[in-house]
């Protein structure tokens, strides 16, 4: 009974499906969907540890409690050998304990030693994810840069091939001049055939001139 009424509490976070189907599309068009929770102003709790908004991201050492194990300017990379070869070492003592001697008080300080190790080591991993952070945020930017910069570069080739396709069409048309009294020449004869064709027949002279300038726009194609 002792077992069955214990309150569990869970590592990890529940699915958050039970919040998706709060916000389908039908709710939010009813404007029945929840509103998003307000910020936390004080302290929140985490996987059933308690947090400070106002509290770094990495907090140091001393203030969770436990013993800094390395000086406060130090170089990361040789500390981090450092423990680890530490951890090693103990690791190899508390292997000989147990095998030599299981009931030995020091077994328990070697499990604390071994823990105290592997806080250091996640800590100072851990101080290196803004670091981790920033440059990736600048390969990210710099994958964008690259990537716009070619597309501006593709246009303006584009931009280019279609300017020098209508410079060679400018090119290619012909004088204004040229364009004038070729029409006037054209019109003129147009005009002496009408007349003619006018002295044979009695046709209208509406049907005349609508036959004149279909000519005309015939030739200028």
């Amino acid at each position: 009974m002792a077992s069955s009424d214990a309150i569990q509490v869970s590592s990890l976070p529940l699915p958050p499906m039970q919040y998706v189907n709060q916000y389908t599309d039908e709710m939010i068009r009813r404007g029945r969907s929840p509103r998003p929770p307000p910020p936390i102003q004080d302290t929140y709790h985490m996987f059933g540890n308690a947090f400070n908004t106002e509290d770094n991201i990495i907090r140091p050492l001393e203030s969770q409690g436990i013993k800094r194990l390395y000086p406060l300017h130090f170089d990361r990379r040789r500390e981090l050998k450092k423990l680890n070869l530490s951890l090693l070492a103990n690791f190899l003592d508390l292997l000989d304990l147990l095998v030599n001697c299981p009931d030995s008080p020091k077994r328990a300080e070697k499990i604390d030693d071994l823990s105290l190790l592997f806080i250091h080591i996640h800590h100072l991993l851990n101080e290196f994810r803004p670091h981790q952070a920033r440059e990736t945020l600048r390969v990210m930017m710099e994958l964008q840069k690259r990537q716009r910069i070619e597309t501006a570069s593709r246009f303006q080739r584009h931009l280019d091939k279609v300017m020098e396709i209508l410079q060679q069409a400018v090119q290619n048309l012909p004088e204004p001049m040229e364009i004038d009294s070729k029409l006037i020449v054209e019109t003129d004869l147009l005009m002496n055939q009408e007349k003619n064709a006018n002295a044979v027949t009695s046709e209208d002279p509406y049907n005349i001139l609508d036959r004149i300038m279909c000519s005309i726009v015939d030739n200028m194609q």
